[in-house]
């Protein structure tokens, strides 16, 4: 059964025991924190499969997995941040991708991940600039998202770490980074089928990932309970320092 699953996917079975391995980890991660998935699917199948073979799949994953979580996601986000933060990000995707095409690939990519890092450890210290709380915060905050998807496709880590230096409990602030990302996908899937990227493979492989997917996110929602919610930002937080980290070490091994 796995061998014929591996001969679908154009996979080997090793490799394939190791995707579905790393999506149900990613999918564990994504169902606890609300985010996250597609980075960690980036950073441990990145050396079976190519990150254009990825993005597609990751897409179809993070569909799977916000049709999952949208019902706690509506009840609980703040649609105030989600709809300032997505039509700020709808704004600086262009422009990211703009900047992509005029400098060096690797030296886009290092800038956005030193400035997540930074971000993130300035949190992990208590630093949050009162300017966040601002309604320009707020519209800025999505426009760096956007400007950083375009350039490396680590919006989402900017995103959450917008959410996160709010006060809000962290319940809000997970159904608020749930809503956000089901709400881009709209917006992502004009940028695949114009690059032709979504194809018949990457749909294949999407549905044969989806199951250990499945489990993995309600396996996470199950764990986020109350008796957790103190460890969030900490979590969270350390979480896209290690997300910042692993990219920055695949950076300088070229």
């Amino acid at each position: 059964m796995l061998d014929q699953l591996a001969d679908f996917a154009q996979l080997e079975t090793s490799e394939l025991l190791i995707c579905l391995t790393a999506v149900f980890l990613a999918g564990l991660v994504r169902g606890f924190s609300g985010f996250a998935l597609s980075a960690l699917v980036m950073a441990s199948i990145v050396i079976i499969l190519p990150p254009v073979d990825l993005i597609p799949i990751c897409y179809i994953l993070e569909g799977v997995a916000s049709i999952l979580m949208f019902r706690g996601g509506l009840r609980d986000a703040d649609m105030t941040i989600v709809w300032g933060l997505t039509i700020g990000s709808i704004i600086g995707v262009p422009i990211g991708l703009h900047f992509t095409v005029t400098f060096p690939v690797e030296t886009t990519k290092l800038i956005a991940l030193l400035v997540v890092l930074a971000l993130a450890v300035a949190q992990l210290m208590k630093f949050r600039p009162t300017f966040l709380a601002t309604r320009s915060g707020l519209y800025g905050s999505g426009v760096v998202s956007g400007i950083v998807t375009g350039l490396a496709s680590v919006g989402g880590m900017v995103v959450a770490l917008y959410v996160l230096a709010s006060e809000a409990p962290a319940r809000t602030i997970r159904a608020s980074l749930v809503m956000y990302l089901l709400l881009t996908m709209f917006t992502s899937i004009v940028y695949l089928l114009m690059y032709g990227v979504m194809n018949q493979i990457a749909l294949i492989r999407g549905a044969i990932l989806t199951p250990p997917l499945i489990i993995g996110v309600l396996l996470g929602c199950w764990i986020f309970r109350p008796s957790l919610e103190k460890f969030y930002r900490q979590f969270c937080l350390s979480l896209l320092i290690l997300l910042a980290c692993i990219g920055l070490l695949r950076l300088s091994l070229g």
